[in-house]
């Protein structure tokens, strides 16, 4: 039991160093992420909550189509909002908010917050849990929210700090990561062997996507030259 509590966790715990470490210039306070991260955690229930009861909504199409209502109209509509909701709130008006990076940074803990306790209730799940599921969402799953929130916080923090075009990059904050996660979903929901062989390109894709984001974030950095 520890053991497998230990591989549900852990993703998500290195995805929280990794983005510390990768913010070199000038770090974020860890009571700050802490709130981020937990704020992610909280988020869990009324995610499981909104998405349950939307599913009540899923036309009979076939295998394809409720592929695409549950990616598109359930668990990225609902998880990317409420999860951006949070990132406005709580890091939209912070002092600490003071370089390109952090808008990443604050989007990163937030998703791993709600990837860490949804990684561990579908472990734990009797149905769907066990070791294989632990080792195939750490590999997949839980990586997959980091760069969600990467991409999240990247045009949060272009909002922050292009505010000729603030409404622009929020919508971006919201859509980008919105519709990567929905085709995440959906070629994984579609079962369809086709649409599979495009999920390992796509998901290099984006995850390389998101290591772009980090870079492009701390080049523009105020504190590059003083560290």
């Amino acid at each position: 039991m520890e053991r497998l509590f230990a591989i549900a966790i852990a993703p998500a715990l290195i995805g929280f160093v990794y983005i510390y470490i990768r913010d070199k210039y000038e770090k974020e306070p860890w009571r700050l992420l802490a709130v981020g991260a937990a704020a992610g955690a909280l988020l869990t229930m009324p995610i499981i909550t909104a998405s349950t009861w939307l599913m009540r909504f899923m036309p009979i199409t076939g295998q394809i189509g409720e592929a695409i209502f549950t990616a598109f109209a359930v668990s990225s509509l609902v998880e990317e909002g409420l999860k951006f909701a949070a990132l406005l709130l709580i890091f939209w008006r912070s002092n600490e908010f003071n370089e390109p990076v952090d808008g990443i940074v604050y989007g990163v803990f937030i998703s791993l917050g709600f990837a860490g306790v949804e990684n561990v209730l579908y472990v734990f799940n009797p149905q769907l849990g066990g070791l294989e599921t632990a080792i195939a969402r750490a590999l997949l799953s839980v990586p997959s929210h980091g760069f969600f929130g990467i991409a999240m916080g990247y045009y949060f923090a272009l909002a922050a700090f292009c505010p000729h075009k603030k409404h622009r990059y929020l919508a971006a904050a919201f859509i980008a990561p919105y519709l990567i996660h929905g085709v995440y979903n959906a070629l994984l929901l579609s079962g369809h062997p086709y649409y599979l062989i495009i999920f390992v390109p796509f998901v290099i894709y984006f995850w390389r996507g998101g290591l772009v984001k980090i870079k492009k974030h701390l080049e523009a950095s105020p504190f590059k030259n003083k560290a």
